[in-house]
């Protein structure tokens, strides 16, 4: 009977593994360009290995991201390591924690194993948020640090920033800058965008829409060059460090474990310069994020 019940688990395990090694990997996303860009890769990686892939790569921010794939909805998507910080709360991570990439990368694989994600390899990039202003707008009022801002707005400087809900909601986004340098913006300051990406934020600040003179950014923008905008220095090191990081579902990854080594070998070909040149195809050339994806990786020869 012992032994009948053995077979009869063991069975029932190896069947469980083949029906999701058999379900197509369910591939999710953020909205700007380089979380497509990322999305695409590893659609296109994944189907190059002969898997079957659905993608849902615009599915939404942070948020929606998260839920889905707690829930199963996806198996996998870019996320970005100092997002730890946000997601486990609990966990109490420490801003010095948090700004070394090796610790805080550990901590999001060490969190996020008791939720059934495992966290492969990031990139060699630091995607940080960041608010960019137009280059004639910081000279003129000699800013370039979070700490002149602070200056510049305690003595009446006119001020108005366009963001995402997220930027603004979250507490390791805007709201870390406002906390470490000593200011609050009032809510007629802040133009929330829905949906909004770095690029559409950055264009405002660019063209002075709405009266706005600054902008949400990504670190790792392409748009900020070409837009003729500059990124404020984070000169106390508010920020966590963000690496791009595929994370996918354990269960999945068993089914699949060929995917660790596709994915880990995809990353470690990205650095900062490469991941703003191709944001700025996306962003500033009109290029689809998949074209952009699948002409890198090839010339890679990482994909076919």
């Amino acid at each position: 009977m012992k032994r009948n019940l053995t077979y009869l688990l063991t069975g029932l395990v190896l069947s469980s593994a083949a029906t999701a090694a058999a379900k197509p990997i369910v591939v999710g996303g953020k909205l700007d360009p380089e979380a497509q860009l990322l999305s695409q890769m590893i659609i296109l990686t994944l189907r190059n290995a002969g898997l079957e892939v659905t993608d849902k790569a615009s599915l939404g921010d942070t948020g929606v991201n998260r839920k889905a794939i707690l829930a199963g909805e996806i198996d996998t998507y870019a996320e970005y390591t100092g997002n730890a910080v946000y997601l486990f709360p609990a966990a109490k991570i420490t801003p010095k924690q948090a700004k070394n990439p090796g610790t805080v990368y550990g901590l999001a694989r060490q969190l996020d194993s008791k939720q059934g994600i495992t966290w492969l390899k990031p990139a060699n990039a630091n995607n940080t948020w960041a608010v960019a202003v137009p280059q004639a707008f910081a000279a003129q009022n000699k800013l370039s640090s979070y700490t002149d801002l602070a200056a510049y707005l305690k003595k009446g400087g006119k001020f108005k920033v366009a963001g995402s809900p997220e930027f603004f909601n979250r507490d390791d986004a805007f709201k870390l800058f406002e906390t470490t340098y000593g200011f609050t913006l009032s809510p007629d300051q802040k133009l929330v965008l829905a949906g909004a990406t770095p690029p559409q934020t950055q264009q405002a600040a660019a063209s002075g829409t709405n009266g706005v003179n600054a902008a949400m950014a990504y670190a790792t923008d392409g748009s900020i060059a070409a837009l003729k905008l500059v990124v404020l220095k984070d000169t106390k090191n508010a920020q966590p460090v963000y690496q791009p990081a595929p994370i996918i579902r354990t269960e999945t990854l068993k089914a699949n474990p060929q995917i660790e080594g596709l994915l880990n070998k995809v990353f470690a070909t990205l650095n900062a310069q490469t991941l703003q040149t191709l944001n700025g195809k996306i962003a500033l050339e009109g290029q689809s994020a998949q074209s952009v994806a699948s002409a890198y990786l090839k010339g890679k020869n990482l994909i076919k």
